[in-house]
């Protein structure tokens, strides 16, 4: 069962990440500009987004296995009707849809994993992490795979046809398994929202204005280091080099969240990424970005087992899927506009340094906030028994 899951998850989160190499292509078969292709990575983190909190509401109606089976249903059809598109307003549609399916997974898999594991969530959350990340690691190398033996479009047809291959093999595993009844009084979300909103909002102010720097500097991070003087060729490379950096930091933070306080352990987590972002219109040399992007990487990628083992670690059996839903919807509203900001800043003429500089003083706010919070007794640690 945990394999299959590995298998959807690295297509899930491809799904997402694909349209980041993709850019430079689709602008140059398409001639879009940069609004227009941020509104298109933007699309799939939106798409992912608003599917969040309907996913608790209908893990309150079906188990969590048919949750996820029909997201690989979904994502089976998104990524073959946008390889097949040719209408750029179709496309945008179909990179909506291939972001439903990944808000449906998330929000089913990581609540079962939780539950399938609870003696250890953040070991085994941090390991499907590390599959996800893995397929963060791979976009680069597959897009330009695809350019090679095709177009742009070569991708999302593997992506199709893997999920329909995967959706099944986990189906038939599912039908030989026995899953726990942890969620079964778990039938009220908005009873389970309104009893643990301090841990679910600490979440969502913590991850959402975080991942939206990140989700802007990852989707524009090739034009910038062309902007900067580097080949297209080298900033892809560049650009996994960060994800690559993702693996072992999923995998050495969800063991580092079962052992450490979770709460201060997420603070640090966003003041190093803080500084990332402060530091990086001064950073020059293909060295020291190579650097920059390794530390960087492993530093966002820490956030994401943290923050799941800080909820689904201390949540109760009758809240966990409803609130982490609502935190998931939360989040990724916040997160999900961050490359469509990046893009309309650029066609208006706002050059990279000044929105880094901007963005980090923008997390620099919600650090001191945090921390504010944090000392004075007011973020919570755990969640309400």
């Amino acid at each position: 069962m945990f394999g299959s899951l590995l298998g959807l998850v690295f297509l899930i989160n491809l799904s997402r990440v694909v349209f980041a190499p993709l850019l430079e292509p689709i602008r140059v078969a398409t001639g879009a500009s940069s609004a227009t292709l941020g509104l298109l990575a933007t699309l799939v983190w939106a798409g992912s987004a608003v599917t969040r909190l309907p996913t608790g509401f209908l893990l309150t109606r079906v188990s969590r296995a048919q949750a996820v089976f029909g997201s690989g249903v979904v994502l089976t059809v998104g990524a073959a009707f946008t390889a097949l598109t040719t209408d750029p307003t179709l496309l945008l549609v179909g990179a909506f849809t291939m972001g439903l399916a990944s808000g449906v997974y998330i929000i089913a898999a990581n609540t079962l994993i939780s539950e399938l594991y609870p003696d250890a969530p953040g070991r085994v959350l941090g390991q499907h992490g590390v599959a996800s990340q893995l397929a963060a690691v791979a976009a680069p190398a597959l897009v330009s795979a695809a350019l090679v033996v095709g177009n742009w479009r070569v991708t999302l047809q593997a992506i199709a046809v893997a999920a329909a291959v995967m959706t099944v093999v986990f189906t038939l595993i599912a039908r030989q398994t026995a899953f726990p009844e942890a969620g079964s009084e778990d039938r009220d979300v908005l009873g389970a929202v309104l009893a643990q909103w301090p841990i679910v909002l600490t979440a969502v102010a913590t991850l959402g204005f975080t991942t939206m720097v990140w989700n802007g500097l990852f989707n524009f991070y090739v034009t910038y280091l062309d902007s900067i003087g580097l080949t297209k060729a080298t900033g892809r490379t560049l650009l996994q080099v960060t994800f690559g950096a993702g693996v072992p930091a999923f995998y050495v933070s969800g063991r580092l969240a079962d052992r450490l306080p979770t709460l201060p352990y997420i603070l640090v987590i966003v003041a190093a990424f803080t500084g990332c972002i402060l530091v990086l219109p001064i950073v020059r040399g293909f060295w020291p970005l190579v650097a920059f992007s390794a530390v960087t990487g492993y530093v966002i990628h820490s956030s994401f087992p943290a923050v799941d083992t800080y909820l689904l670690g201390s949540l109760p059996d009758r809240h966990r899927a409803s609130a982490y839903a609502a935190y998931g919807a939360g989040m990724m509203m916040i997160q999900a506009p961050g490359s469509v900001i990046f893009g309309f800043l650029l066609d208006a003429g706002v050059a990279f340094p000044t929105i880094f500089e901007w963005m980090g003083a923008g997390l620099v706010v919600l650090l001191l906030a945090l921390l504010t919070l944090h000392f004075s007794g007011r973020l919570p640690r755990t969640a309400a028994a």
